[in-house]
């Protein structure tokens, strides 16, 4: 994994305009923490990004339990955090405004460590099924998967709604998964 650059670039300035536009009052607690921690890692990463990254022969075989915890509020590059953090700042207003800060202080915990579970799960059963050991050795970070759990939350939560996904209304009930294909058709890594 390449280390990232550090600093104010492009994406973090979107990023501030877009939580100005919306105006911290506006935004619940929780959702203004989570950005504000993540944006805090990005300028000041706990580590590189090769000792934070969530991966099967690093967390499990290695037994660094930590990166459960660091992975999903570390990003790769500043565009990387652009995006998913306007993402989680439009999920994060309405599901804490639906669930409360405490609920949803929670849930992004749980899905956080969930998700790194899920991920090393899905290495493992790639790399038995296929033969291949370099599966074991992926190492990702990021809030992506945290942000995709969320959005089917929302739905949830919010049924009867549509969503636009490359300029087609879809049924917010099937949105998240072609949100997902789209997000690997345009950006596979």
């Amino acid at each position: 994994m390449q280390r990232r650059q550090r600093g104010i670039s492009a994406g973090l300035l979107l990023l501030f305009y877009e939580i100005s536009r919306v105006g911290f009052q506006n935004i619940p607690p929780v959702t203004l923490g989570t950005l504000a921690l993540n944006i805090i890692l990005f300028l000041n990463p706990l580590g590189p990004l090769s000792e934070v990254c969530i991966s099967v022969n690093e967390s499990f075989y290695r037994k660094n339990w930590l990166r459960l915890l660091l992975s999903p509020i570390h990003h790769a590059d500043d565009w990387h955090l652009y995006f998913n953090m306007v993402s989680m700042l439009w999920k994060g207003i309405m599901l804490e405004r639906k669930l409360g800060s405490a609920w949803l202080a929670y849930i992004i915990v749980v899905f956080s460590v969930l998700i790194g579970v899920v991920y090393m799960v899905l290495e493992y059963a790639l790399a038995e099924l296929l033969g291949d050991p370099t599966y074991k050795m992926i190492c990702a970070v990021g809030f992506s998967g945290v942000l995709f759990a969320l959005k089917v939350l929302n739905n949830h939560y919010n049924p009867g709604r549509f969503s636009s996904v490359l300029g087609m209304q879809i049924s917010s009930k099937y949105a998240c998964w072609v949100e997902l294909v789209a997000i690997h058709l345009i950006s596979p890594g």
